[in-house]
C-alpha cells in the first residue's frame, strides 16, 4: 500500500492505489472439440486481455467473434452461450469486488466514472443478479440502503433473457451489449483492494453486528436526518442570503444536538459501538479543492477523511451520527459553492485568454480554507453551549477512537501539501462566498461543527 499526504490547514489525506499487472493467459481456440461454453470463455478472456494491453483492434475482433456464430453453430445457441458466459463473469466480478472491500454504491459510481453511465446501469443489474443469491437476513442494512438507492433489483424475466431485455431498454445492438459486458468484466477484474467497512453479503446480519441496533435508534436517526435534509435543501434553493443563513443555522443546531445527545447517551450506557465509515464521492472537475472541503467538514464533525484520488471518492471515518452530518453538510456546502462560482461567470486576462479554470480552482480552495477557519471558530462555542467541561472528555475519547480507526485502516498515510493557487481574484471571491455560506448563523449553539 502506498502512502498519502495531508496538509495542516487545507490539506487532505490521500490514499493512492496501484493495480497489479495482468497475468499472462493461455486461451484455447474454438476447435471442433471445444464446447460452446469453453469457446465463449476463451474469447472473453482474450477480449479482456486486449483491453489490458490497450489493443483496440484485438478487442473489436474478439467482440465480433463473440457476436458472430462459430462455424455451423446456430445463432441462437451461440448467443445463449455468450450471454451465459458474460452473465457469469459479471456476477463473479461483483463477488470479487465484495471480497476486495467494495460496496454496491462504490462499484456503480466508479463504473460510471471510468466507463459510462450505460456501463453503470449494466453493473447495477449485475449487482442485483448477484444479490439475489443471498437471503435478506445475511445482508447488512447499509448494503440494503445502497441497493434501494441504486434501484438494484431484477426487472428482467430470467438471466438468459437479460441481454436482450437490457439491449431493448438501452436501444442498442447486441454487439454493443457484448462490448459493454466485456469492458465491465475487465473493470471489475482489476478493482484495487479497499479497506473493508462492514461484512459482505452472506456473512452477517444487522442484528448480529456488535454496537448496532436495528430498532428505535435508527428510526430516530432517520427522522432527525430527514428534517436536516429538508432545511438544507431550502437553504440551497433560496435566493435570499438572510433566509439561507437562518435555515442553515437551524439545520446545524439540530445536527449538533443530535450528535451530542448520541455521544452523551453512549457514554452513560457504556455503548461499545465504535466508529464506522462511508465513502463520499469527490468528483471532477476541481476534485482536489473539493476533497479539501470534505476534509475540513469531516474534522469539524469529529470525523477523518482519506481521499482516494484515482477512485473519485473519500473514505470518511467517524461515529454514525457524525458521518451523516458530514455527508449532508459537505453536499450542501458544495452546492452553495458551485452556485456562487458559476454566478461569478467566466474570467479572461488582459489579452483575452481564458482564466476561468484557474479562477475556479482558486475559488474552491479559498472557499474550503475559509470554511475550515469558520468551523474551528465555531467548534468551542458549540461544545461549550451543549455540555461544557462534562462533554469535553466524551468528545476527546471519540476523537481518539476515530484516530485509531484511521491508523488501523490506513497505516501508511504520510503528510504532504495541497496544490498551489495562482489566481488571486478567485481566491478572494472564494473566501467571500464562504462568508456568505453562513454556517454559524446567529444562534449561540452553532451547529454540528464542534472541536474540543
Amino acid at each position: 500500500m502506498h502512502g498519502a499526504h495531508a496538509t495542516q490547514k487545507t490539506g487532505v489525506a490521500v490514499r493512492k492505489t496501484w493495480r497489479h499487472p495482468h497475468p499472462e493467459e493461455t486461451t484455447p481456440g474454438a476447435s471442433t472439440g471445444t464446447s460452446l461454453t469453453e469457446a465463449a470463455n476463451a474469447l472473453t478472456a482474450q477480449a479482456v486481455r486486449a483491453l489490458t494491453q490497450g489493443d483496440a483492434t484485438a478487442f473489436n475482433r474478439r467482440v465480433a467473434d463473440l457476436t458472430t456464430p462459430l462455424g455451423t453453430v446456430s445463432g441462437d445457441a451461440w448467443r445463449l452461450a455468450t450471454a451465459r458466459c458474460l452473465t457469469t463473469q459479471m456476477r463473479q466480478g461483483v463477488t470479487t469486488a465484495w471480497g476486495r472491500g467494495w460496496q454496491p454504491a462504490d462499484v456503480v459510481r466508479f463504473t460510471s466514472r471510468r466507463l459510462t453511465p450505460r456501463h453503470a446501469r449494466l453493473a447495477t443489474d449485475a449487482i442485483a443478479a448477484e444479490m439475489s443469491a443471498y437471503s435478506a437476513a445475511t445482508v447488512d442494512d447499509r448494503w440494503r440502503e445502497q441497493l434501494t438507492v441504486l434501484g438494484a433489483e431484477e426487472w428482467w424475466e430470467d438471466d438468459d433473457k437479460h441481454p436482450d431485455a437490457w439491449r431493448m431498454r438501452e436501444g442498442v445492438e447486441h454487439a454493443l451489449y457484448v462490448a459493454c459486458a466485456v469492458e465491465l468484466v475487465h473493470l471489475l477484474e482489476y478493482l484495487p483492494r479497499l479497506p473493508s467497512m462492514g461484512p459482505p453479503p452472506g456473512t452477517s446480519s444487522t442484528a448480529d453486528t456488535p454496537g448496532r441496533s436495528a430498532t428505535t435508534p435508527r428510526e430516530v436517526d432517520q427522522r432527525t436526518l430527514s428534517r436536516v435534509r429538508a432545511l438544507l435543501a431550502k437553504a440551497e434553493s433560496t435566493e435570499f442570503p438572510e433566509e439561507a443563513e437562518a435555515l442553515s443555522a437551524r439545520a446545524q443546531e439540530l445536527m449538533a444536538r443530535h450528535s451530542i445527545d448520541h455521544a452523551l447517551l453512549a457514554a452513560e450506557t457504556g455503548d461499545t459501538g465504535g466508529p464506522a465509515g462511508r465513502r463520499i464521492p469527490v468528483d471532477n472537475p476541481y476534485d482536489a479543492p473539493k476533497a479539501v472541503l470534505l476534509t475540513v467538514v469531516a474534522e469539524a464533525n469529529h470525523c477523518r477523511a482519506v481521499w482516494h484520488r484515482e477512485l473519485g471518492f473519500s473514505t470518511v471515518l467517524g461515529f454514525p451520527a457524525d458521518l451523516a452530518a458530514v455527508e449532508m453538510l459537505f453536499t450542501s456546502l458544495l452546492v452553495q459553492a458551485t452556485g456562487a462560482m458559476v454566478h461569478a461567470g467566466p474570467r479572461r486576462d488582459a489579452r483575452g485568454r481564458s482564466r476561468t479554470r484557474s479562477f475556479r480552482h482558486a475559488f474552491l480552495n479559498a472557499y474550503a480554507a475559509r470554511i475550515g477557519e469558520r468551523l474551528r471558530d465555531a467548534a468551542g462555542r458549540a461544545a461549550a453551549g451543549a455540555g461544557g467541561k462534562d462533554l469535553l472528555p466524551v468528545l476527546a475519547a471519540r476523537d481518539r477512537a476515530v484516530d485509531h480507526a484511521v491508523d488501523t485502516m490506513f497505516p501508511n498515510l504520510a503528510k504532504g501539501r495541497a496544490g498551489s493557487v495562482s489566481n488571486y481574484e478567485g481566491w478572494v471571491a472564494g473566501r467571500a462566498a464562504a462568508d456568505l455560506a453562513s454556517l454559524n448563523g446567529r444562534l449561540e449553539v452553532t451547529g454540528a461543527f464542534r472541536r474540543s
